[in-house]
């Protein structure tokens, strides 16, 4: 018999949807085998539908009886998501199923990301899609890929292909809250050349500096919690051990994702024997001072020194050495500027994101974020002229563009009524921080209305995200409510 997880949570057939595409790997560029089964999916229902070349998926569903002269509504969220998991744990993202867990009202996956960014959006879609029992107007849902590392479904799609013109966007991760704006973004790929020699230490040790113990989180929605970033604690570091002692570099790697806050960084280096107690001791001296720094928000931070058996007969130049160092204590990172007219909001920022080495290269990857293109446009700028000085070159990638408010959005008033319907109070109006494929959608489809909702999910983009059985539930009442307003 089939070992179901969420059968026991509830009875809403969203998590029999959930748990069917959470056995499916859908990591961001591995999207062929959820694009097709929703396809399938859409066909078993007798539901037109389209796969474009980007692998995006459309279905079409009429209105129900009633509902058949109403507003095509699109329902609209991302299939893939972001691959990470714990050290050492077993995991094959490409082919092994997410393994289900729950905790009283929470579900999680085991030590990897639940992906309920954005498979959320895909179950409650599919449970209306499927429902005959649910009221509403001519459907259009609208499955995008690659949101994750680019949104590249969002740039690869046809706007002669999507009839809707109100677009409802489950990617939002707070219950109460309805998002009306967004925030547009970049990636920036920094190379700077390295130079390998020979080993200039007679007596050298090899030794990893190890940056651990950091929560992470979403580089838009987490940047304002000041969160340590490993990459950037680690730039830190070297740049004051490197004042204090001959340091060879001979790899440095740090974070997983460019949208991810990252919670661990490694550096192999090669110092002289006699500067290993050295070493130890200014290791012990800065995890006080950033263990004091992050005491409140990101207090499991450390570093700590692995000692190898194996010497290396190669290294880093001193001259390479510094430049690596140089550059990555003083990329841009965090929060560049603050909203003056929306109370808390964060206006522009960056996150140092992945640091590889390659073998004749060190690429660092960043994500860029502003909600005004200008101070998007000053950041990249500013990575610019830093690379400049030190011989590197940089790379602008999925450019994609902020979603504006709209103060005449009917969609927004409809969401607004329900939800004082249901609740007796009025929900929050908020912008974003982060990157939604509706700036992407504004910008095609030009006249649509449009907003963002969600259920209650927490660490996205962490082993540690989940997600509340019944928030999910209050908020699929919710969309089913709304979908009953619009004829």
């Amino acid at each position: 018999m089939e070992n179901r997880i969420l059968d026991k949570v509830s009875s809403l057939e969203v998590f029999k949807y959930f748990e069917d595409i959470s056995r499916i790997p859908r990591g961001s560029g591995n999207e062929k085998e959820i694009s097709d089964y929703m396809v399938s999916f859409a066909k078993d229902l007798g539901l037109f539908v389209i796969q474009d070349e980007a692998l995006n998926v459309i279905i079409r569903k009429d209105g129900t009886k009633g509902y058949e002269n109403g507003p095509r509504v699109i329902l609209q969220g991302h299939v893939d998501m972001v691959c990470e998991k714990n050290m050492g744990t077993d995991h094959d993202f490409l082919k092994d199923p997410i393994k289900l867990r729950v905790d009283g009202d929470y579900i999680y996956a085991t030590d990897t990301t639940l992906g309920a960014d954005n498979g959320i959006a895909v179950a409650y879609a599919m449970a209306i899609l499927a429902s005959n029992e649910i009221e509403h107007p001519p459907l259009e849902v609208l499955f995008t890929t690659e949101e994750e590392t680019g949104m590249g479904g969002a740039i690869g799609l046809k706007s002669e292909d999507i009839e809707g013109k109100v677009l409802i966007n489950i990617d939002s991760e707070e219950e109460g809250k309805l998002l009306v704006s967004c925030a547009g973004g970049l990636r920036t790929h920094v190379k700077l050349p390295i130079e390998h020699i020979d080993s200039p230490l007679n007596e050298g040790t090899d030794c990893i500096i190890k940056v651990r113990g950091l929560k992470g989180g979403h580089s838009g929605m987490d940047i304002n919690k000041e969160r340590g970033n490993a990459n950037k604690i680690m730039g830190r570091f070297l740049n004051k051990l490197n004042r204090r002692m001959d340091v060879y570099l001979l790899s440095l790697n740090g974070g997983a994702k460019d949208n991810a806050i990252p919670r661990e960084c490694d550096a192999t280096i090669k110092i002289y024997s006699s500067s290993l107690e050295l070493l130890k001791e200014r290791v012990a001296m800065f995890n006080e001072i950033i263990k004091n720094e992050l005491n409140t928000s990101d207090n499991g931070v450390y570093l700590e020194v692995e000692v190898l058996d194996k010497v290396s007969g190669k290294c880093l130049s001193k001259t390479s050495t510094e430049k690596v160092i140089k550059l990555l204590y003083l990329m841009p990172n965090g929060i560049e500027t603050m909203s003056m007219d929306i109370k808390d909001l964060v206006q522009s920022s960056t996150n140092v994101g992945v640091v590889r080495t390659f073998e004749d290269y060190i690429e660092i990857s960043s994500a860029v974020r502003s909600s005004v293109e200008s101070l998007k446009r000053d950041i990249v700028d500013k990575t610019k002229a830093l690379v400049s000085l030190l011989g590197a070159t940089v790379e602008e990638v999925s450019d994609y563009p902020e979603w504006q408010y709209d103060k005449d959005s009917q969609i927004r008033d409809v969401f607004i009524k329900v939800y004082e319907d249901m609740h007796g109070k009025k929900p929050e109006i908020a912008a974003l921080h982060a990157g939604l494929e509706c700036g992407l959608f504004k910008k095609k489809l030009e006249d649509v209305d449009m907003i963002s909702f969600g259920p209650n999910l927490y660490d996205v983009h962490t082993p540690n995200e989940h997600m509340s059985i019944g928030s999910v539930e209050r908020c699929f009442e919710y969309l089913v409510n709304v979908l009953k307003e619009i004829k």
